[in-house]
């Protein structure tokens, strides 16, 4: 496993603040080992539950007598399996002297948030923790990266074969298990046709209407589909921005997978050959970056919209934080130019700056505000916001 000092100090510096911790993400994404990783530095007692265990099932029968004991570090793995477990979290956070910390894993929103929402509030702090990014998988692992996607088993895999197999056991037990037993009553089969499609259409407008009509359902029920994914954290909606300006704008989201290695799996694209010969490579490559950019920047979801006039002009990402405006686009070349719609986003959007990011090596200067900066370099040539 690959080190993950950021989300292991972020990690613990909210556990020095915060009764409880939650890190959220995708199955398989790492939450238990880094979960370890926090406990070996952690000074006092430390007590996992794995909810998806018998035994631990067991103890917790009874939640209060069963967690009311313990002090120290308490890690929770898996706990959208119990959601009658938060309102005792309330009570024993609440205790004078806070006796125990509790860390807690998600790998599904919908329950896991309803239930912070409504027994947790201003008692947790959350941490997102997706697949590995640049920095900690390395610049010269950027292709493999790209190719395999983040998840740990599926990048450190020993070849592009074991990598490709990983992934598309993930899906089956995603779809076989993990969606059936959190209640959501989808057929697996539905929601892989669903999952493939939007493989086919990743980083492109959502059109519900057009994509229930070519899966033979409402948009009504493809919209449910989206959220059930996007739940168990493995798609993303990029919402349009859109103000009073004078051009016409596109005001419905783009829709990505959060993973460029499940939609090289979904599409049955095993190795880089196969990835570069097919039309989703620009779309893959430029989720990939664009989550690379988020990451860099530390941007929360709601600083993050793409933005798109039906005249033609666009813009890949807007980040917008207060009164700063950053603007960036991706290019799967390694001759990056300017073009007229960046001149139009520019001056439209009343951009800070416009970064390029480019599949080349170098970083320079296009023009006034606008930089191109290579997709290697983005964690040395972009500063947090």
């Amino acid at each position: 496993m690959l080190p993950r000092t950021r989300h292991l100090d972020a990690v613990s510096g909210l556990l020095a603040r915060h009764p409880i911790v939650a890190i959220l993400g995708a199955r398989q994404v790492g939450k238990s080992t880094l979960a370890r990783q926090v406990a070996a530095g952690w000074p006092g007692p430390v007590t996992f539950l794995d909810l998806e265990t018998p035994g631990d099932l067991a103890r917790l029968a009874d939640p209060m007598l069963g967690l009311r004991i313990l002090t120290g570090l308490v890690v929770v793995d898996e706990v959208q399996q119990r959601p009658d477990l938060f309102p005792v979290l309330r009570v024993l956070a609440d205790r004078p002297g806070a006796p125990a910390r509790f860390l807690i894993l998600g790998s599904a929103s919908p329950r896991l948030v309803k239930g912070v929402s409504e027994s947790l509030a201003g008692r947790v702090a959350f941490h997102d923790l997706g697949g590995f990014a640049i920095d900690e998988a390395g610049a010269d692992a950027l292709e493999r990266l790209w190719i395999r996607g983040g998840f740990p088993r599926s990048f450190l895999a020993g070849s592009d074969a074991d990598s490709a197999e990983w992934r598309r056991d993930f899906v089956r037990t995603v779809l076989e298990r993990d969606l059936p037993d959190l209640g959501l009553g989808v057929p697996p089969a539905t929601l892989r046709r669903f999952w493939t499609m939007l493989a086919h259409r990743h980083a492109q407008v959502w059109n519900a209407s057009e994509l229930g009509r070519a899966f033979g359902v409402s948009h009504h029920a493809v919209g449910r589909y989206l959220d059930l994914l996007m739940g168990t954290f493995l798609a993303r909606r990029l919402p349009p921005w859109f103000e009073n300006v004078e051009k016409r704008q596109v005001k419905a989201p783009k829709v990505y997978l959060a993973d460029s290695g499940l939609v090289h799996t979904l599409l049955n694209l095993e190795t880089r050959a196969d990835v570069t010969g097919h039309p989703v490579c620009g779309a893959t490559w430029e989720g990939f970056v664009l989550d690379a950019v988020l990451r860099r920047l530390g941007a929360r979801a709601d600083e993050a919209y793409f933005w798109a006039t039906h005249s033609g002009a666009e813009l890949d990402l807007l980040v917008v934080r207060g009164n700063r405006r950053l603007g960036f686009e991706i290019k799967r070349t390694t001759a990056p130019r300017l073009t007229p719609s960046m001149r139009t986003a520019l001056a439209d959007l009343h951009l800070e700056s416009l970064v390029v990011v480019h599949a080349g090596e170098h970083d320079f200067l296009l023009a006034e505000r606008v930089r191109a900066v290579p997709v290697h370099a983005l964690e040395t040539s972009l500063t947090p916001l």
